[in-house]
């Protein structure tokens, strides 16, 4: 297995998350990069690896001298990026490295970093991304309302990526993200 770069994306409640737990339960060599993000730490959170928990300022330097691979700003209030550093790093270990981000995110890793392979993670079915969200029971009807229509516009942009895996079994969708790893 090669190192390198590994862009999963794709709609609320498509499972990324879900897969990108199995991959890393079960394929040792795979690293996960972590985050920043400018929002206070939730009960739980660890620093370095829940997340890197930084200020505005200190955010705005890493974005003007380059060292993030990819942010954004999320609801118009907390900043959340990928640090380059440390996904350099792990590459250079000969680690699979693993970015679980937004569409735009992944938009932003390919320009700066075109041999990443971008993978989106489909649902099996719009019924399917639907029942998925309903059924979290983690979100109000309004915010559901909205992650659905943001869902059309990020569906629409999987052409963008390297590759589709559509999601309708953990196990085997992570065997063949797995899979496009070694390919």
């Amino acid at each position: 297995m090669t190192n390198q770069l590994i862009v999963l994306a794709g709609p609320t409640a498509v499972g990324k998350g879900t897969v990108v737990k199995h991959i890393l339960g079960h394929y040792p060599n795979v690293h996960l990069s972590v985050s920043a993000t400018t929002r206070s730490p939730r009960p739980g959170e660890i620093e370095g690896q829940s997340y890197f928990f930084l200020t505005h300022e200190k955010f705005d330097e890493m974005i003007a001298s380059g060292d993030m691979l990819e942010y954004a700003v999320v609801h118009g209030e907390n900043k959340y990026g990928t640090p380059k550093q440390p996904v350099l790093d792990a590459l250079k270990e000969g680690k699979q490295v693993i970015l679980e981000i937004d569409i735009q995110g992944a938009r932003q890793v390919k320009k700066s970093m075109p041999e990443a392979k971008l993978v989106f993670i489909a649902p099996p079915s719009w019924y399917d991304l639907v029942m998925r969200l309903q059924g979290r029971g983690t979100e109000t009807a309004v915010e559901q309302t909205r992650r659905l229509e943001t869902a059309k516009l990020e569906l629409a942009a999987q052409s963008e990526f390297d590759y589709v895996v559509i999601n309708d079994e953990v196990a085997r969708c992570a065997s063949e993200v797995v899979d496009l790893m070694q390919a």
